[in-house]
């Protein structure tokens, strides 16, 4: 039986997991092990991640770790890792380079530059992997905790204002203010890009859903789709008559590709006859807000679902909507990730209530103090 599109990334992931742990002491592999039937493939692959880069640093710039490498290291060298290497490893992640980012021998790699919110992830991820051990009384203690992790400022959250949605899905489907280079590829690509921006705006679904999305999975005569959201759970969501449209007339066109075998049934496709790239369909927002948004240079498939959460919360005011719409397993994370929509209404009780006029007569001004003769 062959497998789904969730199913092909879950396997691929685990693999990487398994290549990673090959580099890492045995302990990490038993801690990602023990979070396996709470936490998904993504989130085991961040936490593989976070602890590779760890341990990288442990070895390379800490004298202490420099002697051996850390696939023999046990738990008691784990031990020994202190506040100071904690607190050494918080700046280290403001810029450091990897190895692995070489694309080929002999190539300096790239240099990687981490922010509050990435450096606050990381440091999490050793927190949880510490934990780990201190519950499972492999170490004495937990020395992650006597390390602070940084405070995050939060940043207003970037969305399309109605002009620019309008612009962007009009440049989806003429090419309007495109080079000469962008516009050979639009000719080609019009009907899947216009349908996949109608869906990112008209339902708010993730890239990865969007990705994941099967010709099987789309029902035109109740305009509803079956989406896969993190964690595995299926659930339907429904599209507007706009979105329906779009996406019948790129359906159509996409009849005619005879598709590479394994994705037969993959919804969007490649110039290649292939299901497309969660990579390239970032890279195919970036292009179109870079015209439709030129001041807004981080618009992403992202920031597209924070354009449909907020005009969702706008026309409805139910924030209880936005958020199952959205997938989100508490209130609280639609209420974090979208706070002006209760600035919104703040705004709106300032227009709706006005003080009555007073008909009380002013009294005159009252005379001046006189002139200090001492002055």
């Amino acid at each position: 039986m062959a497998q789904t599109y969730r199913e092909e990334i879950d396997a691929r992931r685990i693999l990487q997991i398994r290549s990673i742990c090959r580099e890492l002491p045995q302990a990490c592999g038993d801690f990602l092990q023990h979070i396996a039937v709470t936490a998904g493939t993504f989130t085991r692959l961040a936490y593989a991640l976070d602890l590779r880069t760890f341990f990288s640093f442990l070895h390379h710039e800490r004298v202490a770790f420099s002697e051996t490498r850390p696939i023999l290291w046990n738990d008691q060298d784990l031990a020994r890792v202190t506040p100071s290497d904690l607190t050494a490893f918080t700046e280290y992640l403001t810029y450091y380079f990897r190895d692995e980012d070489a694309q080929n021998p002999g190539d300096l790699p790239k240099a990687t530059v981490n922010h509050e919110r990435a450096i606050k992830r990381k440091l999490c991820s050793i927190r949880s992997f510490y934990d780990f051990l201190f519950r499972a009384q492999r170490i004495p203690s937990n020395v992650t905790l006597l390390v602070p992790l940084p405070k995050i400022h939060e940043k207003p959250i970037l969305r399309l204002n109605q002009e620019e949605m309008i612009r962007m899905l009009n440049q989806a489907e003429t090419g309007e203010g495109m080079t000469q280079g962008q516009r050979r590829f639009q000719k080609l690509t019009a009907k899947r890009d216009y349908a996949m921006l109608a869906l990112f705006l008209g339902t708010g679904i993730r890239v990865s859903e969007c990705v994941g999305l099967n010709v099987s999975d789309v029902n035109f005569e109740e305009n509803a789709f079956l989406v896969t959201r993190k964690g595995g759970n299926q659930v339907v969501l429904y599209f507007p008559p706009e979105v329906a449209s779009a996406l019948a007339e790129y359906l159509e066109e996409r009849k005619e590709v005879e598709t590479l075998p394994g994705h037969e049934d993959a919804f969007f496709l490649s110039l290649q006859r292939r299901r497309i790239t969660q990579r390239a369909v970032e890279k195919l927002v970036k292009k179109y807000a870079a015209i439709a948004a030129p001041l807004k240079p981080r618009i992403s498939p992202h920031k597209l679902r924070s354009t449909f959460a907020t005009n969702l919360y706008h026309e409805t005011g139910d924030i209880y909507l936005v958020a199952d719409v959205l997938g989100h397993s508490s209130v609280d994370t639609t209420r974090k990730h979208y706070a002006d929509m209760t600035d919104q209404r703040r705004r709106s009780a300032a227009r709706a209530v006005h003080l009555p006029e007073t008909t009380v007569v002013s009294s005159p001004p009252l005379p001046l103090p006189p002139e200090d003769q001492n002055e």
